[in-house]
């Protein structure tokens, strides 16, 4: 029988949970900081094309470029309406500049999801670094409990025999005072 998506999904997402959970009871097992093994962004190794990409999200997502693009927008519809009175390049209703437009966003859209997905890869890693980190913590606040419990434990007990010995004490001291 076929797996089907989800199921695919859920155990390929189970693969890494244990995959994780082994790193963390290794590093436990073995007293070692997991800070060391974990993933670290590196823009050294970025590619012209993500540098680019991400050059262009900032840029075009940003208010210079918006105030840059409305100056054009306006001096070219001025340009045209006024100036080329007899010789519009482009006459109201300012077809060639839908074309460019058009073309300005079909181009800066994707490259705009290039960047937004190579970062969002990033925020993926970020978030298994700090479930690592959690499920560590979580594993040592656990058996600090653990052995504060048994501390706890072994000094009630040492509590019991001083008072046992405290009674043994007052009872013959009751006996004494009695003769």
């Amino acid at each position: 029988m076929k797996k089907k998506p989800l199921a695919k999904f859920v155990n390929k997402e189970n693969r890494k949970i244990r995959k994780l959970n082994k790193l963390v009871a290794d590093a436990i097992k073995n007293n070692e900081s997991i800070t060391q093994t974990l993933w670290e962004a590196n823009t050294d190794n970025l590619t012209i094309g993500q540098k680019m990409a991400d050059g262009v999200a900032a840029f075009g997502g940003s208010w210079t470029f918006i105030t840059i693009f409305g100056i054009i927008l306006l001096l070219w519809i001025i340009t045209n309406v006024f100036f080329l009175m007899d010789k519009w390049f482009d006459p109201y209703p300012f077809i060639l500049l839908n074309l460019v437009l058009s073309c300005l966003a079909a181009i800066q859209a994707p490259i705009i999801m290039m960047s937004q997905n190579r970062k969002e890869e990033i925020d993926r890693k970020r978030a298994e670094n700090d479930y690592i980190i959690n499920l560590k913590a979580e594993t040592q606040i656990r058996n600090i409990d653990e052995k504060i419990n048994i501390l706890v434990i072994e000094q009630m007990k040492k509590m019991f025999k001083l008072q046992e010995g405290q009674l043994t004490l007052l009872n013959e001291i009751k006996k004494a005072v009695k003769k």
